[in-house]
């Protein structure tokens, strides 16, 4: 028997799109539900950068401890998998339970289903009908599908996320985020890696001159990476698999006991039946207006991942629509989503972080720039740890002496681009940033010589 229930706002989705609107609004005195097919917790928390970067945290320290042997260390330090994922389920295992006592503590109504529109303003979850005065859609994204044979074999980076034995020999498909930071770890616990990647070179986003010598880090752990290599198929050998790539028209074999799917994550929308909520939708999710509200059905909002939007697929950029959202709701749209400079990591061994604008983008949007560009192998900060891949780009306005893109290789790097970030977004010029006064020795305190 189905049981209806009426709300202010419904909110589909736990992750940081969604529950900070949520909880927001609950404070206004609004009557909120919310909704996960999935654990409580979102992709960050449970599935993605935190779990992600409780690893990366194990295999940097590898890392650092054979960059510093002979130079003081003697221990050779190695990842034990079964412990790591412990560690890293100490992490993720609370969250379920304490998101949904948190909601419940704050008024909000948990729903468990997947949520799916019967009308404008009815969604059905399970024996549930549920009715909204407002609906906000924050339900992250997926891995895409491919047009590869064998699709079905591949493990997505929650499955990576879960592997109780990391295996001997794996291979991921696609050149993104995913792969390369999972590719990071496994060849620093010990494992046989390899990338394909179907372009001229891989993390696309990112300043090309930063990636050749991110792959020349790659290279030294023994990871091997095919480009303008297109997967075929994937086939199941015995306990393993073979994938089968063409380039330049010649086939080539790749044997591995598991294969990652990295190639790309789309809107994870098309489970909602969002056309019986007049709910229109593009390649990059729901279609919003300004405010984020529907361009089509005015109850209906989106943020996050599943918004076509112009913020990055990112975390903190889910949090910050989800503010503007919870402040339209509250105070009737008044708030645009007009987004500042986004930066963007990386986590491989060293990071490889980045905000602003690239080279290439600077030179088509026709500016006059100065680039500014080195090694920085042999600097104090990196020699100090032994560290041989580190580098920088800067890209300064030529007219007006500002920041207008950064680019950092190496340790801190996730770190030193915030500093960037501040920079580019209050319009500081290279002299604002050179005449600043830093802690000594720092990472960040090498920052004037980057310009």
């Amino acid at each position: 028997m189905m049981e209806t229930q009426s709300f202010d706002l419904i909110v589909i989705g736990t992750g940081s799109g969604a529950s900070t609107a949520a909880g927001k609004c609950a404070a206004s005195g609004w009557k909120v539900a919310q909704i996960d097919d999935m654990p409580f917790g979102g992709t960050c928390a449970l599935r993605g950068c935190d779990p992600k970067k409780v690893l990366v945290g194990a295999a940097d320290l590898v890392d650092w401890n054979r960059r510093m042997n002979g130079k003081g260390i003697r221990s050779n330090a190695a990842i034990d998998w079964k412990d790591l994922m412990k560690y890293k389920r100490s992490f993720t295992e609370p969250v379920p339970s304490s998101r949904e006592k948190g909601m419940e503590k704050a008024g909000i109504t948990p729903f468990h289903g997947q949520a799916r529109f019967v009308d404008e303003s009815t969604l059905k979850v399970g024996n549930f009908e549920l009715t909204g005065e407002y609906i906000l859609i924050a339900t992250g994204a997926r891995p895409a599908p491919l047009p590869i044979e064998g699709f079905e074999y591949l493990a997505t980076s929650t499955d990576f996320l879960e592997l109780d034995e990391l295996p001997k020999k794996l291979v991921f498909v696609g050149g993104g985020y995913i792969s390369f930071e999972f590719a990071f770890v496994s060849a620093l616990a010990g494992s046989e890696v390899h990338i394909i990647h179907r372009g001229e070179r891989p993390l696309e986003g990112f300043d090309a001159d930063m990636v050749d010598i991110l792959l020349e880090k790659a290279k030294e752990l023994g990871i091997r990476i095919y480009l303008n290599t297109e997967v075929q198929s994937v086939d199941k050998e015995g306990n393993g698999f073979v994938v089968t790539g063409s380039q330049n028209g010649t086939s080539e074999k790749i044997r591995g006991d598991l294969v990652v799917h990295g190639a790309g994550r789309i809107p994870n929308i098309d489970r909602l039946d969002i056309d019986k909520g007049n709910v229109d939708h593009g390649k990059h999710g729901i279609l919003v207006n300004e405010y984020l509200q529907s361009v089509s059905n005015p109850r209906v909002y989106a943020a996050g991942d599943a918004a076509a939007t112009q913020g990055k697929p990112l975390t903190p950029v889910g949090g910050f629509e989800s503010r503007i959202f919870a402040a339209n709701l509250v105070d009737g749209n008044h708030r645009k989503a007009e987004y500042p400079a986004q930066p963007t990591v990386v986590y491989t061994i060293p990071a490889l972080a980045s905000v602003g604008l690239t080279q290439r983008q600077a030179e088509d949007q026709g500016l006059r720039f100065e680039v500014h560009t080195n090694r920085m192998d042999s600097w104090y900060s990196y020699r100090r740890i032994n560290e041989s891949h580190a580098a920088y780009k800067t890209i300064i306005e030529k007219d007006t002496g500002k920041i207008i893109g950064a680019h950092i290789l190496g340790t801190k790097a996730e770190e030193i681009i915030n500093l960037f970030t501040v920079a580019i977004n209050n319009g500081l010029t290279s002299d604002d940033l050179k005449n600043m006064i830093y802690s000594y020795p720092t990472h960040s305190s090498d920052i004037p010589y980057m310009l």
